[in-house]
């Protein structure tokens, strides 16, 4: 199989690339810059933006499937760089595929595609899309990830993937974005603290787009339809993350404001951000207040029975090569950081 993944030269794209070479697929990625360490492993790049439509649809000539991961991230920004990139660079891969006879099709899309401001315990992929989106990825990612699923038909089969807080060992999101504010004094705890959320570890998620797309076909289950990807287990969220804290040296969080509060903080510095907009990312915004304070898991056993998908690194095994990681990062022996504060 030949394959594309768009942002192979991100965390999750990277992962996915290398398990793809690594069996014998031939692989090419596809990133806005160079990337040396890809090109020694005998993986070559495609240097192009999501936006460039014909560079884009140029990238799909002679490709069996492609990985689209490329995605702007965020919880906060402007909602033109959001639309441009996740929606209309969506459109690209789209208008790629067609032109050139993709077969399929693996999109990387996200829980937060059903998440508004109320708790979500066990839900399946029946529960619908969000009627409201309190920022822009959400909402982006909800388009982008219809398209793709409106899409399939028989000349290309599509499929979606909405692993939950992708993390581990080489992250430059998540955890480190964690880390940097518990160490400025600027996370706090929103809300009791008993909030329970689903988390994937990176190799997991990595994996379970390889399944998608040997089980996809124009007949498969999984064509047309989307799945929640995650760990199977779903962690306490504030013990978890002091423990990820205490890997890294850092003390645990102590500063505790209610859900409520952080909620009406989050909206008037929105406000307050949007009229200046030189100011950086706000401390807190209304999505990132549910995101802390209230619970979110799912059901992840569609995913199971049609992909095949099982994760094979368990949140405790993937906790202590983060552990590793973090402490080697910092230099210290990973001992120092094996309780959870």
């Amino acid at each position: 199989m030949k394959a594309l993944v768009t942002g192979g030269g991100g965390y999750l794209g990277s992962r996915i690339a290398r398990m793809l070479y690594a069996r014998g697929d031939d692989v090419v990625i596809l990133g806005r810059r160079q990337y040396p360490e890809h090109a020694k492993a005998g993986i070559p790049a495609i240097q192009a933006d999501l936006r460039d439509a014909a560079a884009i649809v140029k990238a799909c000539e002679g490709v069996d499937a492609v990985f689209h991961v490329g995605a702007f991230v965020g919880i906060w920004g402007r909602r033109r760089i959001f639309w441009d990139i996740n929606v209309n660079g969506t459109k690209n891969v789209l208008a790629g595929c067609r032109a050139h006879g993709v077969r399929k099709l693996v999109y990387t899309s996200s829980a937060s595609v059903v998440f508004d401001e109320k708790a979500l315990c066990g839900v399946n992929e029946s529960q619908p899309y969000a009627t409201r989106y309190l920022a822009a990825y959400p909402e982006t990612k909800a388009t982008a990830e219809r398209m793709i699923l409106a899409a399939n038909e028989p000349t290309l089969a599509t499929v979606a993937l909405r692993p939950h807080l992708i993390w581990g060992p080489g992250d430059p999101h998540l955890i480190p974005r964690v880390i940097e504010r518990a160490r400025h004094r600027r996370l706090v705890q929103v809300g009791d603290g008993e909030n329970l959320v689903d988390v994937t570890y990176v190799d997991n998620a990595a994996e379970a787009h390889l399944q998608a797309a040997d089980a996809l076909t124009a007949t498969a289950p999984c064509a047309g339809r989307a799945y929640f990807l995650s760990q199977g287990e779903p962690v306490p969220l504030w013990p978890w993350l002091t423990e990820i804290l205490a890997a890294a040296g850092v003390p645990k969080v102590t500063e505790i404001v209610s859900y409520r509060r952080a909620y009406r903080v989050g909206a008037l510095l929105e406000v307050v951000n949007r009229f200046v907009p030189m100011l950086r990312e706000p401390r807190m915004t209304r999505f990132l207040a549910v995101q802390l304070a209230k619970s979110h898991f799912f059901d992840i056993s569609a995913a199971r029975r049609d992909l095949g998908y099982q994760p094979r690194i368990s949140t405790a095994e993937g906790v202590r090569r983060l552990r590793a990681w973090l402490c080697a990062s910092c230099g210290r022996n990973s001992s120092s950081g094996s309780g959870a504060g």
